[in-house]
């Protein structure tokens, strides 16, 4: 796989993080892209190729791309699409305005980058476009209902890519992490913040008891949690395997949910992820 191109967004911590280095150590030439300039900037420190990619803003996608093509040219080997954000909050509190913001950042953003990757890949006659969802793009949570929607919309359009794509030979591949040590749940407070009202919800008593506690406690390590490095490792047999898989499960969590969605009625897998939470 030497000198191969992989562009990775969301790259200043977590996931995206640990898969530019893994990668990186791997042979692989990695664009390492931030939303923000001063992450990018660290990166370039830490040695990589690092373009500013803010996938709520179509000119940044188009710059950042351009700087890649530029770079390489003309040519992008793998795309893994991985930067995201929560909003949490019951559903009948998120205002639209909060579930547009969403749908900016975890969705309109990659499908428009994804479109401009395929016709490189067309013309170079290969490629891999993997897309990062979560196991909340297999089943819902509650306090998750703008994440989750987002998740389960990238579930169907990358079902729907990779079908199409059969007739080329550019791959395109989901990877559904559970519980990942990641700063999502830090960077979702000011999301949080700014969409909701929770005082003035009927359901303020609960958010109070659950999801208070869990945003502005200190970190605390999951059951089940792993470390981003089992996500990479996942990401390399998507990038580098002849035949790879449509979808790779990371955790105990997502193994166990994939199959009691198909296995259990819905009234029972409802009752089961209510008691979980």
């Amino acid at each position: 796989m030497t000198g191969r191109s992989v562009l990775i967004t969301g790259c200043s911590s977590g996931i995206g993080h640990d898969a530019a280095h893994g990668l990186r150590a791997r042979g692989w030439r990695v664009f390492a892209a931030c939303r923000q300039e001063k992450d990018c900037a660290r990166l370039r420190d830490e040695g990589f190729e690092s373009p500013q990619l803010d996938y709520t803003d179509e000119a940044s996608i188009a710059r950042a791309l351009d700087e890649v093509l530029s770079s390489t040219g003309g040519t992008l080997d793998a795309l893994y699409n991985n930067g995201a954000f929560a909003v949490p909050g019951a559903v009948e509190d998120l205002p639209t305005g909060a579930l547009r913001e969403i749908f900016e950042g975890n969705f309109f953003g990659w499908h428009t980058l994804t479109r401009a990757v395929i016709p490189v890949m067309r013309r170079q006659g290969h490629g891999r476009i993997v897309n990062c969802s979560s196991v909340l793009g297999l089943v819902p949570m509650p306090w998750r209902g703008a994440y989750v929607s987002t998740k389960f919309a990238l579930e169907g359009l990358t079902d729907v890519l990779r079908i199409e794509m059969r007739d080329t030979d550019i791959k395109v591949i989901l990877i559904e992490p559970g519980p990942i040590t990641s700063r999502i749940r830090a960077n979702s407070v000011p999301y949080f913040e700014k969409w909701l009202d929770w005082k003035a919800s009927p359901r303020a008593a609960q958010y109070e008891a659950s999801l208070l506690r869990r945003l502005y406690a200190a970190p605390s390590k999951d059951r089940f949690e792993l470390p981003p490095s089992a996500v990479t490792d996942v990401l390399a047999k998507a990038l580098e395997h002849p035949r790879p898989k449509p979808r790779y499960y990371v955790t105990v969590p997502t193994h166990l949910m994939g199959r009691l969605r198909r296995i259990l009625p819905t009234t029972a897998l409802d009752a089961l992820i209510d008691r979980a939470r």
